[in-house]
């Protein structure tokens, strides 16, 4: 498998979203059980951000808050921060040079719940920072419910991520991971008890997080580090190294 997320710009959406259209007319004709997903979710939709806005709000839907109440606020978060769609497209380009499960962009856009929890998580960030605390809050729970990603609104993500599987990544309020960076799952970025102010790790370009790896307090993991599956982290790492163990130590060097 690759460890390195790719670093090149990626296409724009007029090379994304024809291609994921194309692959759901296809699934449309191969597969009529399926054609209703992915026409609501994307054959109707008229850019990546609305389709996203489709498919997302109606999983994040509940009893008391409604599937077109969520899509307005997609809408309106689109709208207003147009980074949110070139993420998306970042992510998918991600998964699809690091997954070998995905072939291409619709497999993850229809069904990996880790690319559905980092979109939904985006939007909850940019309500949090809108003031929207309550709300943001709101989709962290339904977000961590339906996906099993726990990722506190405030925390900070950058593009071309990875949560392949996904289950069980925790990501505190504090924390910040930077572009390029690969998720197993049950990855926790989590604090030591400190009780407020910076409290959680610092993820930064490129790094690999292995399955299972826990990162602790607001340490510094360099660019283009490896978490080995397991590890325990408690103190910086320098970049381009790999370290292993619980507490963690360097055992290579790029």
């Amino acid at each position: 498998m690759t460890t390195h997320a790719h670093s090149a710009p990626p296409p724009d959406a007029a090379t994304i979203w024809p291609s994921l259209r194309a692959a759901a007319e296809t699934v449309a004709a191969a597969e009529p059980a399926l054609a209703a997903l992915v026409t609501n979710s994307i054959l109707s939709a008229e850019s990546l951000g609305a389709a996203l806005g489709k498919i997302l709000s109606g999983k994040l839907a509940s009893a008391n808050v409604s599937a077109s109440d969520l899509m307005e606020i997609f809408t309106a978060a689109h709208r207003a921060e147009p980074q949110l769609e070139k993420s998306a497209q970042y992510d998918l380009i991600s998964i699809k040079e690091n997954d070998p499960a995905a072939h291409d962009f619709l497999t993850p856009f229809l069904f990996f719940k880790g690319f559905h929890a980092l979109q939904s998580h985006r939007v909850s960030h940019w309500l949090w920072e809108q003031g929207r605390k309550t709300l943001a809050l709101y989709f962290q729970n339904r977000i961590s419910d339906l996906f099993g990603v726990d990722i506190h609104p405030a925390a900070k993500i950058g593009q071309g991520v990875m949560m392949d599987h996904a289950t069980g990544i925790v990501i505190g309020e504090t924390a910040v991971v930077e572009d390029n960076v690969l998720f197993w799952h049950g990855v926790t970025l989590g604090g030591r008890g400190k009780s407020g102010g910076d409290r959680h790790p610092k993820i930064r370009k490129g790094v690999w997080l292995g399955a299972g790896s826990t990162i602790l307090g607001p340490v510094d993991i360099g660019a283009n580090a490896r978490v080995a599956a397991g590890s325990t982290v408690v103190g910086d790492v320098p970049a381009g190294v790999t370290v292993v163990g619980t507490p963690a130590k360097i055992v290579s060097k790029d």
